[in-house]
């Protein structure tokens, strides 16, 4: 129901002819003043009466309908004052004292006094209505009192351009009337005779209820019908008279215009209060969305983000070597791959996840809206710590695979060296057992054996020479073993095999020379008994010696051995110079890896100081910092290709298996590190910036405001690094004015006030947060209260709403999201599908649970 609160002023109403034009500069006391003279005679024409009688019963009975009844005879339906009373009530929204129920004319006297006392209790003074007319049925005394209740009610309260009551009402009607051809509302009677004026109002509010341009001025009964018909069906405004009575009659009558308008003007104002209404609850639910929106992709982003960190993790801790150093050279590539392609998005992730964060609490605290606590393990802390360990990982990953393909290395090099030792020995050990084995001594002279002697005592001289070979050979296959080799088994077996054939081989050894000095024993005693002989064939004895000895002389030869080692001096000056040439092309690499990291590594530094002067010194406007910054992150984005370029020396380095520099203290994770805190410093600079800007905006704050807050943040930052510790903040409060001194009331106050600044206890407020706090007492904003008004409206004042009333009043999809979200309603009042739009509100505003 329409609730017309009263204005606490003392008029006179009642009955009077009124005036008939827009008086302008009259006040509503002047108004009511003119009608304290009630004439009689013209309340006694027919045409008048019987349209007050029809417009005063529709009105009434527009407002008794809410209360479940109406009247028929407006004469006859007040006598008693029971409906009076309820009439009173229902368009006030206040109770009145007890009726009483009594049939007797006293009971109803006082029941009607009653009703005219409460009347005059609203600053109205009746003249000549009595309660003893009205419950005689005087009909000019009850329609007076009638227009007296209109007046108050429905009329007083008009305001337009500081015109209030009838004149307000008159100039709302030309306002809206005025781009209509052949509409001039100069009064409340003739202007309205043609029916246009009633279809210029509908049109202007509802334009697709009314096909204005084809209504003709001289149709007035079709006109009025129109309008009325159009007004009772979608307006909701009863028709309080027939087009006939306004055709039929000279001068319509005043009063029953009056009223007839008076209720388009509260149908329109009360859809002006419906439209005002969703219009905030419309702001209020789309900022609420926004948000939800903000929080939903904070969740989802820090999910995956978080879920990319625990998959990525354990390959990083994942140090099972391979076999060969192509195989750990891969691995080195899948992470420059990780380093360059999968990483680097995931940095940018983390940078927006943290610049939508603090943009989202920005919004909340602008718009009154508690701060956002996201799911547990979501924190944008348990994001850096994740990403902590992650860089750990990683940092100890590359170490692993460096010293992986270091040791690799050093096996490779055994490995080579166990071969070539061992082929050497292979060698020489060919055919050594068939020579051992072999039985030449058993037809062999004296000095045959004697020469088999000799070259024997040679080869265990030889064979002991090579023992340090066979010893070496074992000790590089205990470290292959020791290094885990992955081909340890068949170095194992190789070096078995010449362990065994060495011991075969001293054995074999042992026993041709038993049997050598055996037969040489056997040969000297035959000798013995030729030397007889040979003293009497002494010159077939020289022959023969000298034939020995030509033959001894051809077989201790070593040409062989001698041309292998003259073959081998080349090829070691071949590989030092090889060697060489490596050394060179490293050193190169060195020093021009250097040349470009001591370039680099100091721009990053440079430009993070200069960042960080932008942030802190604050020269300038907003904007301005604004666009400097974004200057400097185009400048930074554009010196990407240095990197890349380093990146290029760098995986060439690794590829040579370089693991130091004397040239530069910058190593490419030094600058890795630099670059992505670089890139996320600037982005969240940038992000500081903006929502300050928001926050500046929102809440009205000046420049010079703006100033002193960063110099008073910046006097207790003493670190410079744009944020506060509780100390310094409290040290800042206090220099403000503020009672947080070190005492219990002071303590407690601190701790409030720490627990708007800082709602995510990080132990730290930034700057943002400060301004955020200073500028709190100017924030214009909505609050649940507000909003609660609001839905009232929407709702038609009923302490609940419905779902047919949310789609009929917002748009759908923010409808939709009140239905889904409001609970039902509990109250006494309840009706089957009611929802309770306060614990709504409330909850908006994290005052309450939904």
């Amino acid at each position: 129901m329409v609730d017309y609160h009263a204005a606490n002023q003392s008029y006179q109403y009642g009955p009077s002819s009124g005036s008939n034009g827009a008086g302008g500069g009259g006040s509503m006391g002047d108004y009511m003043a003119q009608e304290d003279d009630w004439d009689r005679d013209l309340l006694l024409d027919p045409a008048w009466e019987k349209q007050q009688r029809k417009t005063f019963t529709a009105w009434c009975n527009s407002h008794l309908r809410k209360a479940g009844t109406q009247i028929e005879n407006i004469d006859e339906d007040f006598r008693d004052g029971l409906k009076l009373m309820l009439l009173l009530e229902v368009i006030s929204g206040e109770r009145l004292p007890k009726p009483e129920r009594g049939k007797m004319r006293v009971h109803k006297i006082n029941n009607v006094n009653k009703a005219l006392d409460f009347i005059a209790s609203k600053g109205v003074k009746l003249v000549s209505i009595g309660a003893e007319e009205i419950v005689d049925g005087n009909a000019k005394m009850t329609l007076g009192m009638i227009w007296t209740i209109i007046l108050r009610f429905a009329i007083q309260d008009i305001s337009v351009e500081e015109t209030s009551a009838k004149e307000g009402l008159l100039l709302w009607c030309q306002r809206k009337t005025a781009p209509y051809k052949n509409v001039n509302v100069q009064n409340f009677h003739i202007s309205w005779k043609d029916g246009l004026a009633f279809n210029a109002l509908i049109h202007r509010h509802r334009p697709e209820l009314i096909e204005y341009d084809k209504l003709r001025k001289d149709d007035p009964v079709t006109n009025l019908n129109n309008a009325f018909e159009v007004a009772e069906k979608y307006l909701d405004i009863p028709k309080m008279l027939d087009a006939e009575d306004i055709v039929n009659t000279a001068r319509p009558d005043e009063k029953a215009i009056m009223t007839y308008v008076s209720s388009f003007y509260h149908a329109f104002s009360g859809a002006q209060k419906a439209e005002t209404a969703a219009n905030r609850i419309c702001k209020v639910l789309a900022v609420n969305q926004e948000n939800e929106h903000l929080m939903e992709d904070y969740e989802r982003l820090a999910s995956d983000l978080l879920e990319w960190i625990r998959r990525t993790i354990p390959w990083l801790e994942d140090r099972v070597p391979q076999k060969t150093i192509q195989e750990m050279q891969q691995k080195l590539e899948d992470f420059r791959d990780y380093r360059r392609v999968h990483k680097p998005p995931k940095v940018q992730e983390k940078c927006q996840l943290e610049i939508n964060f603090n943009t989202l609490q920005t919004k909340l605290r602008l718009s009154n809206r508690p701060a956002f606590m996201p799911s547990e393990g979501k924190m944008v802390s348990d994001i850096n710590n994740g990403w902590q360990h992650l860089e750990q990982a990683e940092k100890g990953y590359e170490e692993w695979l460096l010293n992986e393909i270091r040791r690799l290395e050093r096996l490779d090099h055994l490995a080579e060296k166990f071969r070539q030792k061992a082929s050497i020995h292979e060698a020489w050990t060919d055919g050594k057992e068939a020579m051992l084995k072999h039985r030449d001594y058993e037809t062999a002279t004296l000095s045959d054996i004697k020469a088999l002697i000799r070259k024997h005592e040679a080869f265990e001289s030889d064979l002991a020479a090579h023992q340090d070979r066979v010893e070496q050979i074992a000790a590089i296959a205990q470290e292959l073993n020791e290094l885990d080799y992955y081909d340890s088994h068949n170095v194992n077996t190789r070096c078995q095999k010449i362990c065994d054939q060495w011991d075969a081989l001293g054995s074999l050894t042992h026993s041709r020379r038993e049997a050598l000095e055996k037969t040489e024993k056997q040969l000297e005693t035959i000798d013995q008994l030729h030397l007889e002989y040979a003293k009497r064939a002494a010159p077939f004895n020289n022959w023969m010696e000298s034939a020995m000895e030509d033959l001894q002389d051809m077989f201790i030869v070593h040409t062989i051995e001698e041309i292998e080692v003259q073959q081998l001096v080349p090829k070691r000056d071949h590989a030092l110079l090889e060697e060489q040439s490596k050394q060179q092309s490293n050193e190169h690499l060195r020093r021009q890896f250097a040349s470009q990291a001591n370039i680099v590594g100091p721009w990053i530094q440079t430009k993070m100081e200069e960042i960080g002067r932008i942030s802190i010194e604050m020269n300038g406007t907003l904007e301005d910092q604004l666009s400097h910054l974004k200057q400097y992150e185009r400048s930074i984005v554009d010196y990407k290709p240095n990197l890349d370029l380093l990146e290029q020396q760098h995986q060439l380095i690794q590829e040579a298996l370089i693991f130091d520099n004397k040239h530069t203290n910058y190593t490419m994770e030094h600058i890795r590190v630099g670059w992505e805190q670089l890139l996320t410093t600037i982005a969240r600079t940038i992000n500081e910036v903006e929502n300050q800007i928001l926050t500046r905006d929102a809440k009205g704050i000046s420049q010079e405001q703006m100033q002193e807050f960063r110099a008073s943040f910046n006097h207790f930052d003493k670190d410079h690094g744009g944020a506060l510790g509780p100390e310094e903040f409290k040290a800042c409060l206090i220099s403000l004015g503020y009672d947080v001194e070190n005492d219990r009331q002071g303590d407690a106050e601190f701790n409030r006030i720490m627990s708007v600044v800082d709602p995510n206890h990080s132990g730290l407020v930034t700057f943002q947060a400060f301004i955020d706090f200073m500028s709190r007492e100017t924030t214009d904003t909505d609050t649940a209260d507000q909003v609660i008004a609001s839905f009232k409206v929407l709702a038609g004042d009923k302490n609940f709403i419905t779902a047919e009333e949310l789609r009929r009043e917002l748009p759908p999809d923010q409808a939709e999201y009140c239905i889904a979200r409001m609970a039902p309603y509990q109250g006494p009042d309840a009706v089957p599908g009611a929802l309770d739009y306060k614990s709504f509100s409330t909850a908006l505003y994290g005052e309450s649970d939904l």
